[in-house]
């Protein structure tokens, strides 16, 4: 991307890159999309390949770098990689299960090289329901103590939930905790039944709206950001509010910046908010441990591998990722939606459902516009 353009072309450089740089892991989490293991897979890339990696990432110049896992830090290398990036420019994230490997020290260490931002997940506001969903005793109480030794070297706190059967009912415990707790932004993940993930742990399209509501009546009060993953149909209900608000006509436009809660994120840390709606493929990309390029981890459709080619070629000519980043080629009403270019549904979801990532998002309630009157036409 050209020095001094602020908004990015989408078609050309991805928003997020995650990295998976591992898949090892201590937990063993209900809803994983991983399958963690407890051992490392011999063929991950290597400390050289994840640095070449990251120089075809700066090379983009505008992606923010998440290390995901498993378990980032089962990997002696995960402060080397962090320092090599953050060298090299870019913003660095990182997201640790929540083990006897979250010292004090590692987080020191990570503070120390640079990195921009910490995120753990809570599933629950108690032991009981937090260490049930991560499938590990001890886990809430390791997650508190590290969120402990995060305030106390000042490094800014993401809290990443996932909303399913086990915890929809301790929503206001839920915010009363992560504000407690001096988090900057709080993530919520609305489940996708893969990996691990079922569909009976998931809420239903109705409750999903729900807490969409929910969500964006509160988001103004509280004094954290609040962003979504897998729920890209939460910005249609916030966009829906201020076009109420405003009391625009129903020719008025449809606006992704309408959706942003103004919040601290970006001015704390430097990790702002993406500039346009960020979908999977679309603003998005997900590497694996072993190299492979998903549109999302969530969505594990081959689109390559970095060991072959690199991410920046992949991720603009992918003729998957193309698809994916055109909202009129969508199926179903998610195609003809007049909130698609906000939105667009999970597409991660709608693979899960269905088998086809260009589905329509099985969990919204909404009809648009044009499929009413094509049901009307009908009928």
């Amino acid at each position: 991307m050209k020095p001094g353009i602020k908004i990015p072309d989408f078609n050309e450089v991805p928003f997020i890159v995650i990295w998976e740089l591992t898949q090892a892991c201590e937990l063993h989490c209900l809803h994983c999309r991983a399958e963690a293991q407890t051992k490392r897979n011999p063929y991950e890339l290597s400390t050289a390949e994840g640095k070449a990696l990251i120089d075809d990432i700066a090379y983009m110049e505008y992606p923010m770098l998440v290390f995901t896992g498993g378990d980032p830090l089962m990997r002696e290398d995960v402060f080397e990689l962090a320092e090599y990036a953050v060298e090299k420019g870019v913003r660095v994230s990182m997201t640790p299960s929540a083990t006897p490997n979250v010292t004090k020290a590692a987080m020191q260490k990570a503070k120390d090289v640079g990195l921009s931002r910490w995120a753990f997940s809570l599933d629950g506001h108690n032991k009981q329901i937090h260490d049930h969903f991560r499938g590990t005793e001890g886990s809430f109480d390791l997650t508190m103590q590290a969120i402990k030794y995060l305030n106390e070297l000042e490094m800014p706190l993401q809290i990443n939930t996932v909303i399913s059967n086990y915890n929809i009912e301790y929503l206001e415990e839920m915010k009363a905790m992560v504000e407690e707790l001096n988090c900057v932004l709080w993530s919520v993940f609305f489940l996708v039944p893969t990996g691990r993930g079922k569909n009976e742990d998931m809420i239903t399209p109705a409750q999903h709206e729900q807490v969409f509501r929910w969500l964006n009546k509160i988001k103004d009060d509280v004094p954290f950001d609040i962003k979504t993953t897998a729920a890209q149909h939460y910005r249609r209900v916030v966009i829906q509010d201020q076009m109420r608000k405003n009391r625009a006509d129903k020719d008025a436009q449809i606006r992704y910046m309408d959706a942003l809660s103004a919040g601290k994120t970006g001015t704390i840390d430097g990790l702002g908010r993406a500039p346009k709606g960020v979908n999977d493929g679309n603003g998005f990309v997900f590497i694996s441990h072993i190299g492979h390029v998903y549109p999302s981890g969530l969505l594990p459709v081959n689109c390559g591998n970095v060991r072959v080619d690199k991410l920046s070629d992949i991720y603009r000519e992918s003729p998957i990722l193309q698809n994916l980043r055109n909202p009129d080629k969508y199926k179903g009403k998610c195609g003809v939606c007049e909130f698609r270019y906000v939105c667009g549904g999970s597409r991660s979801r709608a693979y899960a459902a269905t088998g086809d990532y260009m589905e329509s998002e099985p969990y919204c309630v909404y009809i648009p516009k044009e499929w009413r009157k094509k049901k009307q036409l009908t009928t």
